[in-house]
């Protein structure tokens, strides 16, 4: 039996790739039951690695060719038992198989059916191909993120497929779930990635409005234009994070540092080129390990730069787990906290099909052994 506070809900995945199993992984962090349906051939990025694939955490998979009807009719009879369904498809192609909202409510009211796009399920772009970067590119997230005198940076998946994509599919699923235990009524939750990025961007746009923010790169409090919120190169050729924002930290910094600066002149721009300068010759001027040892009991918000795999040996990364390794695959443990309801590491990710004859018996679907012969259902 799972632990957390989702323990006892039933959440089934239609296999895809990026925001939906990051949401699925997020729910059996949670305690959920979580089973992936997969598709022979795959759907991974990564065929051949699926055993350390790390989004598949903690699910169990069933391997079910939804070209057969009877496939299709054993995931009906799941989605009868489920709490949850999650899909990833292109609008249109659940319905298509015969796996749409209206499919699955019918035969479970209770259903809360999360549906995961990059453009959602209507508007202009909805049908079309798409990927992290394009869904930030139309919202204004990656125009903003970058120096002023160079491209757009991309910062990596995580604004648009985990943040703005998949953690929205859990918090529509988990309101969605509230929903439902207090009326008996599923619904659909259409998360799209333009939208919950958009959103993520609202502390952004408020700055936009009073006219603290301007829209473009490089230049802003936030984004690298202050130089009291910026990185700065040590003499070996790493990095330290500078974030002090507040008077105070921001007085802090320049005592540890040495700098004889005005503190009160802390947002006069006409001073931040020169600033900068004086900032990035004393960064210049010891290692990485000699700075960090330096802030390392300070209130001057300055940390350095680690690499995935130095974050891991980070004492205070150490001390709360916040990275484990469980068969050889560096991965974050289970977030958030709970006091009353704590969370553990799931299983190992399964290969596609591990659990298939176990799970179809266990949420009483028909004829388990006629799907299995027929090869709509493949055990692995």
């Amino acid at each position: 039996m799972a632990d957390g506070p989702l323990a006892g809900c039933r959440v089934l995945e239609l296999a895809g790739i990026g925001p939906g199993p990051f949401a699925g992984m997020t729910l059996a962090d949670l305690g959920a039951e979580v089973v992936r349906v997969d598709r022979p051939g795959g759907s991974g990025l990564f065929p051949g690695f699926e055993h350390v694939d790390v989004l598949n955490r903690g699910k169990k998979s069933v391997l079910l060719d939804l070209k057969q009807p009877d496939a299709v009719r054993a995931v009906l009879d799941m989605a009868a038992r489920a709490d949850v369904l999650i899909e990833g498809y292109r609008p249109g192609v659940a319905e298509r198989l015969g796996l749409g909202p209206d499919d699955c409510l019918a035969r479970n009211p209770r259903l809360v059916y999360g549906r995961m796009t990059g453009w959602g399920q209507d508007g202009p772009l909805a049908r079309l191909a798409g990927h992290d970067i394009g869904y930030i590119a139309l919202t204004g997230a990656l125009h903003a993120v970058g120096s002023a005198d160079g491209p757009p940076q991309i910062p990596l998946n995580l604004v648009g497929d985990f943040g703005g994509g998949g953690a929205y599919l859990v918090i529509g699923v988990l309101a969605a779930l509230r929903e439902a235990e207090r009326t008996g009524r599923g619904q659909v939750v259409d998360a799209a990635i333009v939208d919950g990025t958009a959103h993520l961007l609202a502390g952004t746009h408020m700055m936009l409005a009073t006219g603290t923010w301007q829209d473009e790169r490089g230049v802003n409090l936030l984004d690298g234009g202050a130089p009291f919120y910026a990185v700065y190169e040590t003499s070996d050729g790493r990095h330290m994070a500078v974030g002090a924002l507040e008077p105070k930290f921001y007085a802090e910094l320049l005592a540890v540092l040495g700098l004889d600066e005005d503190p009160a002149a802390q947002h006069d721009r006409t001073g931040w080129p020169r600033l900068r300068e004086r900032l990035a010759a004393a960064f210049a001027s010891r290692t990485q390990d000699e700075w960090a040892k330096a802030f390392s009991a300070s209130d001057a918000c300055v940390a350095p730069v680690l690499s995935l795999r130095e974050a891991a040996d980070h004492p205070h990364i150490r001390a709360r787990g916040t990275l484990v390794e469980r068969d050889g695959v560096l991965q974050p443990a289970p977030a958030p906290r709970f006091s009353a309801t704590p969370t553990a590491l799931g299983s190992p990710p399964p290969v596609p099909g591990r659990h298939t004859a176990d799970v179809l018996e266990s949420w009483d679907v028909e004829d388990v052994e006629g799907l299995l012969a027929s090869g709509a259902a493949v055990q692995a």
